[in-house]
C-alpha cells in the first residue's frame, strides 16, 4: 500500500496519511512530570520544525502533567503507555491527542477494550507499537527461533486486530527494529496488507553519526519505496537533531520542501580559510529560516566559483578571505572573519 492510499487519520489537527504531508515526528527525553523542562523541550522542537511530540506516560503525575503541558504547546501531543492500561484512560482524559501502546502488554480484554473505549470517546486514535525486542516468545519459535521481519508484522496485525474487534479503526501502525534491513523487510510486508498509516523509523539506531546513517539508510529505502506517513530519526542526543536529520533526509528524497540545504566541499591542501568552521556555522545558522534554497559553501578556486555559481547563495573562499555569490553573480568580497555575517544579511533581506 503506498502513502498516498493510506487511511486518513487526524491527530490533534494533524492529519496523516492519504494524500498529507509526511509528518516529522521525536520524543521527549525529559521526565513527562517536570512540565518546565518538557514544555521548553517541546518549543525547541516546535522551532526546529517537529510536527508532533511523543512523551513517556510511566506514572498517574505523568498522565496528570499532559494537562499543563498541553497548555503551553502548539503541536500534538502522544503520549507513550506501557503495562498500566489505566494511564491510557487518564493521558486521554488530560487531553493527549493520540496514545502509543501495544495491546499485548497492557493486560486482559476487559482492560484493551477499557482503553478503545475511551480512545472513541475521545476521538483519540491509536498507534500500536510493535518492537523486534519485545517479540513475542511464540512468534520467535514459529519464525526459526529468532526475531524475523515476518514474525514482527504478524504480531502487529495481530494487535491491531484487537483494536478491530471493538470497532475502532483510527488507528496507527508502527514496526521497528534496529537490523535495518529486517526493518525495511518488515514496512514492505506490512504494507502490502493493512491500508493503515504507518510511522517508520529505525529504534535504538545509536548515537549521532551511527544513528543517523543507520536511519538515511533504512528512512531512504523505505520513504523512497512509498512507505511511510509520519517518520522519526531516532537518535542518542538532543531530539532536536532528529528534527534536522528528518527535515533533510525528506528534501533529499524531494518529499519536502522549505528550508535551506546547504551543500560544502570536504576540503583539501588548497583550503586557505577556516572552511570546516564555516560550514558549521552556516549550518547551524539557516536552520531559523523558511527559505526554499541551496547555499553552498567551498573551499578554494578550483570547484568554489562555480558550485557557489550554481547554488542560489554561495561562498567561495580565498586565503583568508571569499567570495559571496548570488545566484552565479558575484556580490560581495569579505574577509574571512565577516563573510558569516555578509551570508545572514543576504538571508535576511532575501528576495527573489
Amino acid at each position: 500500500m503506498i502513502r498516498e492510499n493510506t487511511k486518513v487519520v487526524s491527530i490533534g489537527g494533524c492529519c496523516i496519511g492519504g494524500k498529507n504531508p509526511i509528518a516529522i515526528q521525536s520524543m521527549c527525553n525529559t521526565k513527562t512530570e517536570d512540565v518546565k523542562s518538557t514544555v521548553a523541550q517541546i518549543l525547541a522542537l516546535e522551532e526546529a520544525g517537529c510536527d508532533i511530540i511523543r512523551v513517556a506516560v510511566p506514572t498517574m503525575e505523568a498522565a496528570e502533567a499532559v494537562k499543563d503541558i498541553k497548555k503551553q504547546i502548539h503541536i500534538p501531543l502522544v503520549g507513550d503507555i506501557h503495562f498500566d492500561y489505566r494511564l491510557a484512560i487518564a493521558a486521554m482524559e488530560n487531553g493527549v491527542d493520540k496514545i502509543r501502546i501495544n495491546p499485548g502488554n497492557i493486560g486482559s480484554a476487559d482492560r484493551v477494550k477499557a482503553v478503545v473505549d475511551k480512545a472513541k470517546a475521545c476521538h483519540v486514535p491509536i498507534r500500536v507499537g510493535v518492537n523486534s525486542g519485545s517479540l513475542e516468545k511464540p512468534l520467535i519459535e514459529k519464525y526459526g527461533g529468532r526475531v524475523t521481519a515476518e514474525g514482527i508484522v504478524e504480531s502487529a496485525l495481530d494487535k491491531v486486530g484487537m483494536i478491530e474487534d471493538y470497532d475502532y479503526d483510527q488507528i496507527v501502525i508502527s514496526i521497528k527494529s534496529s537490523d535495518v534491513m529486517m526493518c525495511v523487510k518488515a514496512h514492505e510486508l506490512i504494507a502490502e496488507r493493512t491500508a493503515y498509516p504507518l510511522h517508520v523509523g529505525i529504534t535504538e539506531s545509536g548515537t549521532l553519526i551511527s544513528g543517523n546513517i543507520k536511519s538515511a539508510v533504512g528512512l531512504g529505502i523505505m520513504l523512497n519505496e512509498g512507505i511511510g506517513n509520519t517518520i522519526r530519526v531516532s537518535l542518542t542526543g538532543d531530539p532536536v537533531e532528529e528534527i534536522k536529520s528528518a527535515k533533510l533526509i525528506l528534501r533529499t528524497l524531494g518529499l519536502r520542501k522549505g528550508g535551506i540545504e546547504v551543500v560544502s566541499c570536504p576540503t583539501c591542501g588548497r583550503t586557505q580559510i577556516d572552511l570546516i568552521g564555516l560550514a558549521n556555522q552556516v549550518e547551524n545558522m539557516v536552520q531559523g529560516y523558511d527559505l526554499n534554497l541551496k547555499v553552498a559553501v567551498m573551499g578554494c578556486v578550483v570547484n568554489g566559483p562555480g558550485e557557489a555559481k550554481e547554488a542560489d547563495l554561495g561562498i567561495a573562499g580565498g586565503k583568508g578571505e571569499g567570495l559571496l555569490i548570488r545566484k552565479g553573480e558575484i556580490i560581495k568580497k569579505a574577509p574571512e572573519g565577516e563573510l558569516l555575517a555578509a551570508l545572514k544579511e543576504t538571508l535576511d533581506n532575501w528576495s527573489e
